[in-house]
């Protein structure tokens, strides 16, 4: 259904930006480890969305979740980070965009992208 972004769903002051910044490297390549600004692993990409917008995220996946306010699917807005879980670690994390879809850099060999979250094992959080 298009039309007026949710209340639920109203950016953030950092994640608007973060997230425009994130689709505007659409088609860079996945590099492990990369930060920008022209190759991105997965915490690379938002680290560095967010680095743009004026907010410091630490490096990984992990330590980004461990950093940010952790909100329910609810509560979640724009701009917010979306974190994929592997047994007791985060191993994945990307910028909500709405109507259930993130931007990340998903993998080796793929390239930074819109993506519908394809798990219901999520968890999300807020930076700042």
């Amino acid at each position: 259904m298009a039309g007026p972004v949710a209340p639920a769903e109203a950016a953030t002051p950092y994640g608007a930006e973060a997230l425009a910044v994130a689709a505007s490297k659409e088609g860079a390549p996945y590099a492990r480890g990369a930060m920008g600004p022209k190759r991105f692993d997965c915490s690379g990409l938002t680290l560095y969305s967010f680095r743009k917008a004026g907010k410091q995220l630490p490096r990984t996946a992990e330590q980004q979740y461990e950093h940010t306010s952790h909100v329910s699917r609810d509560k979640r807005a724009l701009g917010d980070l979306v974190f994929f879980p592997q047994g007791s670690t985060v191993e994945h994390v990307g910028i909500y965009a709405g109507h259930d879809k993130i931007w990340h850099a998903p993998r080796p060999g793929t390239r930074v992208r819109l993506e519908r979250i394809w798990s219901k094992n999520v968890r999300y959080g807020r930076a700042g």
